[in-house]
């Protein structure tokens, strides 16, 4: 174990871009053997828009890099953090830095993303797709990116994590993000047994509901004790789900990479407000 979070600790950035990659790679081939949907659309224009987010993503994450290393090694040095208040083995540090990180990193600034306007303007373009699938994981403002990099900063500071968990936890929240976004579809039983552990694609579908309450629930990422823990797990069935949301369903707002750039600064718009806006072969 100590060997494991020595190479994460140290980890290449070419190495975190290959795993990142990989996961990629294997669910877009995963997509097409085993897809949950198959409803046409334009699969490689709809990746490119969700790739461009990539690049925001990336270099806002490589400027907060800094400071949540420095943080790691902060709290580490000085002893401070949830984990420091006792005698733990090391493997209790890796999975309750892991979960607290999970916890505050991914589940909490998600949750806040939904309740606070200013933050939501901001989420919503992750919400705008209509095709959701391993891309769709990419799909994130830059906005939103910084985000999600103050509270893994946060979480750090919670946890009291060492570096080699904390770069752990952000390889294995790339990869689960990819994996509970992927358009796959896995057994029912391992689908229900591995939802009371992990975040699986049917159990994250639910939250891509184009319409509340479907949207404002599941928000894991990794861990699937949060939702349960917190009352905001919702069981409706992938297959009852259409994608998107309810104020952004017209393709010119969705579907335009000029104008999810520029939704959070436009006005404010309540979900289910804007039914008179959508299209007719987009009304249940």
């Amino acid at each position: 174990m100590t060997d494991f979070l020595d190479f994460f600790s140290s980890i290449p950035p070419a190495w975190r871009s290959l795993i990142l990659a990989c996961g990629i790679v294997l669910f877009w081939i995963l997509e097409g053997s085993i897809p949950l949907s198959r409803a046409a659309y334009r699969r490689y224009r709809h990746a490119g828009i969700n790739l461009v987010f990539t690049v925001t993503t990336l270099v806002v994450n490589l400027g907060f890099a800094f400071l949540i290393v420095r943080a790691a090694f902060r709290v580490d040095a000085n002893e401070w953090g949830l984990l420091h208040m006792g005698q733990f083995p090391l493997w209790a540090r890796v999975v309750g830095g892991l979960l607290l990180l999970d916890l505050v990193g991914a589940w909490l600034v998600h949750f806040l993303e939904h309740k606070a306007k200013w933050m939501w303007r901001f989420h919503l373009i992750h919400h705008t797709d209509t095709h959701v699938d391993v891309t769709t994981a990419l799909r994130h403002h830059p906005g939103e990116s910084v985000f999600r990099a103050v509270f893994t900063i946060l979480g750090v500071l919670v946890a009291g994590t060492s570096i080699g968990i904390v770069m752990l936890y952000q390889s294995l929240s790339a990869l689960f993000s990819q994996f509970n976004h992927a358009n796959i579809r896995l057994p029912q039983r391992v689908e229900r047994t591995l939802s009371w552990i992990i975040v699986t694609p049917d159990m994250h579908k639910v939250h891509h509901h184009w319409k509340q309450p479907q949207t404002d629930s599941n928000y894991g990422n990794i861990f699937a004790i949060w939702d349960r823990l917190f009352g905001t797990y919702d069981a409706t069935a992938a297959e009852d789900i259409r994608y998107g949301i309810d104020t952004h369903m017209d393709p010119e707002e969705n579907d335009r990479l000029g104008n999810l750039f520029a939704i959070p600064f436009q006005p404010y718009r309540e979900p289910g407000s804007d039914e008179k806006r959508i299209r007719p072969d987009f009304n249940e």
